[in-house]
């Protein structure tokens, strides 16, 4: 999916790739990426079988790539924009499939030739005949012919591809396999056409065709179980998908008709009924319903939707009928955008990954001198040409570095996935990786702590009572018509405590006056109402001691006060304030108990900011701060040795959140501050960065395990295979053995890093 910049004049390809067989082969193709003419950064992703490749249009282009990777010997298809989603995935669960069916069929194939090459073999394994096997399975012409098939059909892949390296020179698990098989089947085709030249040396002319068929068999069984395995890490993207309606009911021309979803457009007005999904985002125009928002953003309470209220694609309309214009569609989404942002964060790589990468460069090479070593040293020493063999071909088989080159990528897959179904983006594997480092959190006040923007949150009679509604009625009737927001608070609450937008509509308003920067009047219901600061009214010589008290303590906590008179004497008091997230002080809570230092960074004066972090438990408390200061109070932080996160989402976070180690935005701000961070939380609930730091955290262990299994593998496996037990124990690995150790090896890994499915946020 190429996408271009005009700020950089630089363009973005991903490739599907076929014929990788294991991490070197992905290094090879990195490599030839990297050196066409105008690409800037190649890096292929094994695990996903694909390769994110940015360039200079102007250099190179998407034939040229595909060129590249095709003269290294693989295959490349682009990942087209055109091609809708739903399509794109469909293809690349076809091609899977089709690829597993015959995988299986070479498997079964496999398995049962190497069932009677072993039952045939049994007898000179023990040295004696067993009178249950039948003697023609002895005979070596027969198992000649049962391992032709297996080397020619189920071994093609390995031979071709070792042919392929040869020709481009290099080496790669195909080379050790093909080897090692190779080795094995020539010899024993020499014995079975000339037996005579082991004999006449003393030596039984034993065969050992079924070396090779059951280590090609096995390792075929590993890839058709790690390719089953890998395809469960790419689920995370075909259930967002899954979520996308095929159609919508869009109003043209007058009438209501049912289109295609890829045929709605901007400014079409759609019609969604209860339990239906809806089809694009946009705004509501008429109706009202509840949404379920939970398989967007993670939240499990559904939204209610009213006219003005924007709407998600693929999100579950509830209870009502509403009808909605169409802002965004197709690849404008914001589903078509998350989508895009879990596959280039599957495909990154963590900078953890560097340390696989080195290794296995110089991996395979070193192998082949070692079984080469193997062999020398062995026939030098025993002149055994049988033993010789043996373990050099348990060296070049349980070597093969698959595990290694999967160790990482599987879990980084695994788990930007499930940050997408918990209503996390995570940018890339590095941001993924970082979060698990993070020291000190710091959280921008508006928006983020707080709902960010102002709310009723006390109201008070003379009668000291917040449930008298006649008076509150009055007041939402005469700031209906006032533009401040701090009216549409008034207004907000009253329909909140119960009263009907009708009521106060019916309810009349004459002589409607707004007074810059004191409050607004006008005679409603026949009474003179007022409503406004506390100075407007003390001039106007109207008794404010009843509820002064009240008011005091209320600008103490740091609320601001609106105050409400009828017929010139004071009835009742509102206090106003940025109300805090229901979630925030519980999450700032869990991310204390998590060992992090929690600070609150605001534009706001002292006395409010200390107001706010006291009700979430936050102690140290920046305030005061200028928006193009906030990036250098993070530097300053990070001058200390910290290793610092931001929290914002406003326009005026951004600078810090790019400043900031990993920069965290809330969903539900701006473009340019989730543009600038690393992860964003499409929810807003500060929930999020507790599980976005224990998905790191349990995403950054899994990676080590599977690291820890394929370093341990290795360096356990490959002596063993060399035969440093012999000498002492009498001990061989046979090459069978080594065969199944590599296949389930990788296996293993996938396994263990599809564990990181199960992830569930903890409470801390």
């Amino acid at each position: 999916m190429a996408v271009k910049s005009s700020a950089t004049a630089a363009a973005t390809q991903q490739l599907q790739l076929t014929g990788m067989s294991c991490a070197a082969c992905a290094g090879a193709v990195e490599k030839s990426l990297q050196a066409v003419a105008g690409v800037e950064v190649a890096k292929v992703n094994f695990a996903a079988e694909q390769a994110t490749v940015h360039y200079d249009p102007g250099q190179t282009d998407v034939a040229a790539l595909q060129q590249a990777v095709i003269a290294a010997g693989y295959g490349a298809t682009p990942l087209d924009d055109d091609v809708a989603m739903d399509d794109q995935v469909d293809a690349e669960v076809h091609q899977r499939q089709r690829h597993q069916r015959q995988l299986t069929y070479r498997v079964a194939l496999g398995m049962v030739c190497s069932t009677l090459l072993v039952i045939g073999h049994t007898p000179m394994m023990l040295g004696r005949d067993i009178a249950a096997i039948p003697h023609i399975l002895h005979n070596p012409w027969l198992q000649l012919v049962l391992t032709v098939p297996v080397m020619v059909w189920c071994g093609q892949s390995f031979f071709v591809g070792a042919w392929q390296g040869l020709r481009h020179r290099r080496a790669d698990m195909n080379t050790l396999v093909a080897m090692g098989t190779g080795a094995a089947f020539l010899y024993s085709l020499v014995v079975t056409i000339w037996p005579g030249l082991l004999t006449a040396q003393g030596l039984e002319p034993d065969v050992y065709y079924e070396v090779a068929a059951v280590v090609i068999t096995l390792v075929m069984l590993g890839r058709l179980l790690e390719s089953r395995a890998r395809g469960q890490t790419s689920e995370a993207i075909r259930k967002l998908i899954g979520l996308q309606v095929k159609t919508a009911r869009v109003v043209r021309d007058g009438t209501t008709q049912d289109i295609p979803l890829e045929q709605v457009l901007v400014g079409d007005t759609v019609v969604v009924r209860p339990g239906e999904k809806i089809p694009v985002d946009g705004q509501v125009l008429t109706g009202e319903s509840a949404v379920d928002e939970s398989m967007i953003t993670g939240e499990p309470l559904p939204v209610t939707k009213r006219p003005g209220d924007e709407v998600v694609g693929a999100t579950l309309n509830k209870t009502g009928q509403f009808t909605f214009r169409a802002d965004r569609v197709g690849r404008d989404t914001v589903l078509a955008q998350i989508v895009q942002l879990v596959r280039q964060a599957q495909g990154s790589k963590a900078p953890i990954q560097k340390l696989a990468d080195q290794v296995t460069g110089w991996f395979v090479p070193v192998v082949m001198a070692v079984a080469l070593l193997t062999f020398v040293l062995w026939f030098a020493i025993t002149g055994n040409l049988v033993l010789a063999m043996f373990t050099t071909i348990s060296v070049l088989i349980i070597a093969c570095p698959c595990a290694l080159g999967l160790a990482t990528p599987t879990s980084i897959m695994v788990g930007t996935g499930k940050g997408a179904e918990h209503g996390i983006l995570i940018k890339d594997a590095e941001s993924l990786e970082l979060a698990h480092k993070i020291q000190t959190l710091v959280l921008d006040k508006t928006g983020t702590l707080t709902e960010g923007k102002p709310m009723v949150i006390d109201y008070r009679t003379v009668h000291g009572t917040a449930t008298e509604l006649d008076w509150l009625r009055l007041a939402a009737a005469l700031e209906q018509y006032s533009e401040h927001p701090l009216a549409e608070s008034v207004v907000a609450y009253a329909q909140a405590q119960g009263i009907a937008a009708k009521e106060i509509d019916a309810t009349t308003v004459d002589k409607f006056q707004a007074v810059v920067g004191a409050g607004v009047e006008g005679r409603v219901a026949g009474r003179q109402v007022q409503v406004g600061t506390g100075q407007w009214l003390g001039e106007q010589g109207i008794d404010l001691s009843p509820l002064a008290a009240t008011a005091q303590a209320w600008e103490q906590a740091a609320k601001t006060t609106a105050w409400m008179a009828a017929d010139g004497e004071v009835v009742a008091i509102f206090g106003i304030a940025d109300a805090l997230k229901p979630a925030s002080a519980a999450a700032v809570q869990r991310l204390q108990r998590m060992g992090l230092e929690v600070i609150m960074l605001t534009g706001d004066n002292p006395q409010t900011g200390r107001a706010i972090a006291d009700q979430v438990g936050i102690e140290k408390v920046i305030a005061g701060v200028r928006p193009d200061r906030k990036a250098e109070e993070i530097s300053a932080l990070q001058r200390q040795g910290q290793f610092v996160a931001m929290v914002g989402d406003g326009i005026n976070d951004a600078p810090a959140l790019a400043q900031a180690d990993v920069g965290i935005a809330i969903g539900t701000g701006t473009d340019i501050a989730m543009a600038a961070s690393d992860i964003t939380l499409v929810s807003g609930d500060l929930n999020g960065i507790v599980a976005a730091i224990q998905l790191s955290r349990a995403t950054m262990a899994n990676i080590r395990q599977n690291l820890f299994f394929a370093f341990i593998y290795n360096t356990i496996g490959i002596p063993v295979a060399a035969g440093v037990l012999y000498p002492t124990f009498g001990l061989l690995l046979n090459p069978i053995v080594a065969g199944a150790a590599m296949a389930f090896s990788s296996v293993s890994v996938v396994t263990n890093a599809l564990r990181l499915k199960r992830f569930k946020l903890r409470g801390g």
